[in-house]
């Protein structure tokens, strides 16, 4: 008897076992599914890529994300219809690829998502884990980019200066080490010292071309200029240590009444800087 119910019991364990197997195998197969975003046609919904936003694809009409193509930006903005799901497919400068469910929702909990790098479901590329292919890097940039990194940090290397050109505040040195020019842009080396006992969390350098009004009612006006490419610019310089990066804009020249300011913005701070740059450095770089 007690065989029998072994034999038995050995049959089931066998016929039963397969289908187990099966189902794990099955289990283990089935794709991740999708997050989904909600937006309406009341409001923007923002997404914030970790890399600026190359591509951006909805699969419906009813759905529309727009964002910067002219210069790419690390967010874009989607609304919606009333109308069936569909879907958004994004791709950022590096290659990495996002996709998310999205539907139409009258009522929005949340309006802005901050997407991290470890929602990216895969690389347009193969990505390369070794050195063996050094132009990698290469691919992942247009060739100015490229070319710009290069040139900055051949700057950064160089012991070369335009001149004494350099502004304190409570143990904060802003300096502008040399000014260059290259084709059709002008190379910014910023130096910024922190001598002072407290940190410096950076809230923004802006470079700004001021021009002084003659006559009796004497007035500045300043005009914004957007660098071209940031290299290596810091968001903090800690106590006692430095930072040092280029600032890359188009070539401009100015005329006597005319100078350069370089404004210095500290993050919940008063430690703010002005310094003036004269046209005579701007209109003989190095």
């Amino acid at each position: 008897m007690k065989n029998s119910i072994l034999i038995i019991a050995v049959i089931c364990i066998s016929s039963f076992a397969p289908r187990l197997c099966s189902a794990q195998a099955t289990a283990q197969k089935q794709p991740v599914p999708l997050d989904t975003i909600y937006a309406n046609d009341t409001k923007n919904v923002a997404l914030f890529f970790p890399e600026p936003i190359r591509q951006g694809i909805t699969g419906s009409d009813n759905f529309v994300f727009t964002y910067n193509r002219e210069k790419e930006q690390y967010f874009g903005l989607l609304q919606a219809k009333p109308g069936k799901e569909s879907n958004l497919l994004v791709v950022n400068r590096n290659g990495s690829i996002f996709s998310y469910i999205v539907r139409y929702k009258k009522e929005l909990s949340k309006l802005n998502y901050f997407i991290p790098l470890s929602n990216s479901i895969g690389n347009e590329k193969p990505i390369v884990t070794d050195s063996v292919i050094a132009e990698s890097s290469e691919e992942l940039v247009d060739n100015s980019t490229y070319y710009y990194q290069k040139f900055c940090s051949y700057l950064l290397n160089r012991k070369q200066r335009i001149g004494r050109i350099k502004k304190r505040n409570e143990g904060v040195i802003l300096t502008v080490e040399n000014i260059v020019f290259d084709k059709d842009e002008l190379y910014f080396v910023i130096h910024i010292e922190n001598n002072s006992t407290l940190d410096y969390d950076l809230n923004f350098l802006n470079l700004s071309i001021e021009t002084r009004q003659k006559g009796k009612r004497k007035s500045l006006q300043r005009l914004y200029q957007e660098p071209i490419y940031r290299h290596n610019l810091p968001s903090k310089i800690k106590e006692n240590e430095t930072a040092r990066f280029v600032y890359v804009l188009p070539k401009f020249s100015l005329s006597d009444d005319r100078r350069a300011i370089l404004e210095l913005n500290e993050k919940d701070g008063e430690r703010n800087i002005e310094l003036k740059i004269s046209h005579r450095y701007i209109n003989n770089p190095n």
